[in-house]
C-alpha cells in the first residue's frame, strides 16, 4: 500500500505560531494538525507513516523534550523537529542527541523550516532510509582539517554553549570564538548548528 499523504503535527502554546506554521505548510500542500500543548497531542496521536512533529522546546506543563521522551517511551518512531529560542540551544542539543531529527533556532526563515520538514517526512516515509547519513571517512577528513582551537570551539558549541561562555572557558574574546566557529562550520560544511551537532555525534566527538 502506498504511504498516506504527508501530515505534520505542530505543538506550540502560542496560537500565532501554530497558525503561521499551518499556513506555511498549507502553502506547499502539506496538511497539518495543530495542538496548544503536549498533553493534548499525546491524547490524540495515532502512529502512521509519512508524518513528523514540530514542537516548541519550552511549553507550559510539558516541554518539547519531555514530549519527545514520552513518545520514545511509547516506542513511537515519529521524527521530531524542535523549535528553540537562543537561550534554549543547550536543551535543543540534548534533544537531538536523544534522537530528535532536527532543531531550528528562532527566528527562522520559512525555507529552513520547510527543508527540515521535508527531511523528516522522508525519514518517516521510509524508516530504513537514513536521509541524514553521511560518509564517516569524509566527515573525519573534514574534522581533521580543523585546527586544534577550532576543534575546541566546535566541541563546546555542540554542547550547546553560547559564544560568550565558550570565550570565557577558553580565555578568548567573543569575536575570536565567532571566527573559529565560522571556520569550523565552513570546514565541516555544516549549514546549521543542527548539522554541526549531527556531525559531531557521527564523529564520536560527543555522545549521542
Amino acid at each position: 500500500m502506498p504511504n498516506p499523504e504527508p501530515l505534520v503535527y505542530v505543538v506550540d502554546d502560542e496560537a500565532s505560531i501554530r497558525d503561521s506554521l499551518a499556513m506555511l505548510l498549507r502553502s506547499v500542500a502539506i496538511a497539518s494538525v495543530t495542538f496548544p500543548d503536549a498533553r493534548s497531542f499525546l491524547a490524540a496521536y495515532q502512529p502512521r507513516p509519512n508524518t513528523c512533529l514540530v514542537a516548541d522546546v519550552r511549553m507550559p506543563g510539558m516541554s518539547g523534550i519531555e514530549l519527545q521522551e514520552a513518545l520514545r517511551g511509547r516506542g513511537a518512531e515519529l521524527p521530531i523537529i524542535i523549535i528553540t529560542g537562543h537561550g534554549d540551544i543547550a536543551m535543543a542539543v540534548r534533544a537531538m542527541k536523544a534522537g530528535a531529527a532536527d532543531f531550528i533556532e528562532k527566528p527562522f526563515h520559512d525555507q529552513t523550516l520547510l527543508d527540515a520538514v521535508h527531511r523528516a517526512l522522508a525519514r518517516s516515509a521510509d524508516p530504513a532510509k537514513d536521509v541524514a547519513a553521511m560518509d564517516d571517512d569524509e566527515l573525519r577528513k573534514r574534522l581533521a582539517s580543523l585546527t586544534p582551537r577550532e576543534k575546541e570551539v566546535m566541541a563546546l558549541v555542540v554542547e550547546g554553549r553560547p559564544n560568550k561562555a565558550v570565550a570565557t572557558r577558553l580565555g578568548l574574546s567573543t569575536r575570536t570564538v565567532e571566527v573559529h566557529r565560522a571556520n569550523a562550520m565552513e570546514k565541516m560544511q555544516a549549514q546549521s548548528l543542527a548539522d554541526l551537532v549531527r556531525m559531531a555525534i557521527a564523529c564520536g566527538m560527543t555522545k549521542a
